[in-house]
């Protein structure tokens, strides 16, 4: 752990040194690169134009494509779409060792990796509730989910945070990663996450029958809480 720590010090502070040109090095890099933006071809897997024309269409567009009974082969071209060229997914999680985990994987590796169990065992992935916050056109939403195996379950057998970052290009929404970790003794889902807010707007909206003014009240005790009660992630 020592060790992690002085990489990690030594290189927080190299990035005080590489801020001073940061600026100079984003000018000079600009201009080719609007070159190459011009000269790219169209997608290799283009978006139906009502999957992508807000955030709330491409969150359910990426609930809906992994979702399905088992035996049904998901939409695969369809979840391509959806992703910016370079997009990770990210599962994180404790094993049976107590250490936490993450992976790491492109769209074409979750495919490679979740897709045929998906298909098998049958998966069905509904959000619960949503946090958002936006920036101009980049947007980070905390999506809380839960997961069955057919759409008839009365109870989910897991549920979770995915987080995601979206982002806009002017024509369309993108979604550039999903970080995401299930629910576990401990590691509750705080109820500000099970209604939606969004804090570019500060409007509640309510989800899946919850009383959006229930699911915000005492956001800010939770928060406080949550840092009380799940120390062991510092």
């Amino acid at each position: 752990m020592s060790t992690f720590y002085s990489a990690a010090h030594r290189a927080v502070r190299g990035l005080a040194g590489f801020a001073a040109f940061a600026g100079l090095a984003l000018a000079v890099a600009v201009a080719p690169l609007q070159a190459q933006e011009a000269e790219a071809e169209a997608p290799e897997f283009p978006a139906d134009p009502a999957d992508v024309e807000s955030i709330d269409a491409i969150m359910a567009a990426v609930y809906d494509v992994i979702s399905g009974p088992a035996g049904e082969l998901r939409d695969w071209d369809r979840m391509r779409s959806l992703f910016v060229e370079g997009a990770r997914l990210m599962p994180t999680g404790v094993d049976q060792n107590g250490v936490r985990r993450m992976g790491n994987w492109t769209v074409e590796e979750y495919i490679d990796r979740a897709g045929a169990y998906l298909e098998e065992e049958g998966f069905f992935e509904s959000e619960i509730g949503r946090v958002t916050e936006q920036f101009g056109n980049v947007v980070h939403l905390m999506s809380a989910y839960d997961s069955r195996h057919t759409a008839e379950d009365a109870e989910p057998f897991v549920r979770g945070v995915n987080s995601f970052q979206l982002w806009n290009d002017g024509e369309r929404w993108w979604v550039v990663s999903i970080l995401w970790e299930d629910e576990r003794s401990g590691g509750e889902i705080p109820k500000r996450y099970l209604g939606t807010h969004d804090h570019s707007t500060g409007v509640d909206h309510s989800m899946h029958g919850m009383d959006a003014d229930e699911s915000a009240e005492g956001a800010d005790k939770e928060a406080q809480e949550d840092g009380e009660g799940h120390g062991d992630h510092d």
